[in-house]
């Protein structure tokens, strides 16, 4: 099973995606983690990559799919794997259709958790009343309206992207996490030819 999960900060798609991964024995690609992976190992990619960041500039789209496609080589992805944080914007969504055509790589579903945006503050708002002593430096409603105001703007469009290409499956993510699972596997059942 090969999927992209998408929607909007605190949505709950790391939730959805640790149980698909443990419930499927595919992989979690993380951008960001395969970033920090190839600069570690000194990959030819790896290299290109932190030259970049060294200025203290944005790793290029090219980067990031020349990433992507070391990854998907490895042989744990073989099984399958669930894209996390990726693709961001459309221009990204297209490039990782032709990687995934070059490699002959079907991607066999695009799950869109959908939420309210009013209803994710009301979470952040009630996690900072119940656990302040848990709370990361990045949970509060400042940051997520931002943090919410760049994926209406960037990102939102690639779930557009992808309803267009009749690839899209919505599922309620403001339904309890059971729920969601459940939607999500239904989705991916109906999504399998």
């Amino acid at each position: 099973m090969r999927l992209i999960l998408l929607g909007p900060p605190g949505a709950g798609k790391g939730t959805q995606a640790e149980k698909l991964v443990k419930d499927h024995a595919i992989v979690q690609l993380s951008t960001g983690d395969m970033l920090r992976s190839a600069v570690a190992a000194g990959t030819a990619v790896g290299q290109r990559a932190k030259a970049v960041m060294d200025r203290g500039e944005l790793v290029s789209d090219d980067i990031v799919i020349d990433i992507i496609r070391d990854r998907l080589s490895k042989p744990d992805t073989a099984t399958g794997f669930i894209l996390d944080g990726f693709p961001r914007t459309v221009a990204q969504a297209e490039a990782l259709d032709r990687l995934l055509a070059g490699m002959n790589i079907p991607l066999d579903a695009v799950i869109e958790l959908a939420v309210d945006d009013g209803v994710l503050l009301s979470r952040i708002e009630t996690r900072i009343k119940e656990n302040p002593g848990s709370v990361r430096a990045d949970d509060n409603p400042e940051t997520l309206k931002k943090r919410l105001a760049i994926y209406h703007q960037q990102t939102a469009p690639v779930a557009q992207y992808y309803r267009q290409k009749g690839r899209l499956g919505t599922v309620d993510g403001m339904a309890s996490k059971e729920q969601v699972a459940a939607a999500i596997a239904a989705k991916l059942r109906a999504a399998r030819p």
